[in-house]
């Protein structure tokens, strides 16, 4: 696995994670804020073998994420990586990174507002929205 740049950030990352509720990572575009930050914090002890759930705003971007997450630990989509669009779902009973878009979030919200089962939300390309830099990615612990 090739170093990027978020690598030199995710101690300080999980270590902010296990002491609070909510962080905002900021880094360059091509860090490796997507495809890293997931996958580093997969086995952190408060999550206590939770799923992970990480926003992408798009369909195309949820698919492309969740098949490099996939490909970086050397599986499938479905495996420990799967993703929920519209029309089209790739999860596996051992799915544990779930990448999914904004309506199905909320369709989900809808359904469980508490999450059941999820400890952590990424919020990731939150520069869709007017007010925020494209470099930002917030993540909220459960």
């Amino acid at each position: 696995m090739n170093s990027l740049p978020i690598d030199s950030v995710l101690p300080a990352l999980r270590q902010a994670l296990a002491g609070r509720h909510e962080v905002v990572l900021e880094a360059p575009p091509g860090a490796g804020k997507t495809t890293r930050v997931p996958l580093a914090l997969l086995d952190e002890p408060w999550l206590a073998g939770q799923s992970i759930l990480m926003l992408e705003p798009r369909r195309l971007a949820a698919r492309a994420a969740a098949e490099r997450l996939a490909s970086e630990l050397g599986e499938k989509v479905g495996e420990t990586v799967g993703y929920r669009i519209r029309l089209e779902s790739r999860v596996g009973p051992k799915t544990r990174i779930e990448v999914v878009t904004e309506g199905i979030l909320a369709r989900r919200l809808q359904d469980d507002p508490a999450l059941e089962g999820v400890g952590l939300v990424i919020f990731d390309e939150f520069h869709v929205l007017p007010f925020a830099p494209k470099n930002l990615r917030f993540l909220s612990k459960f």
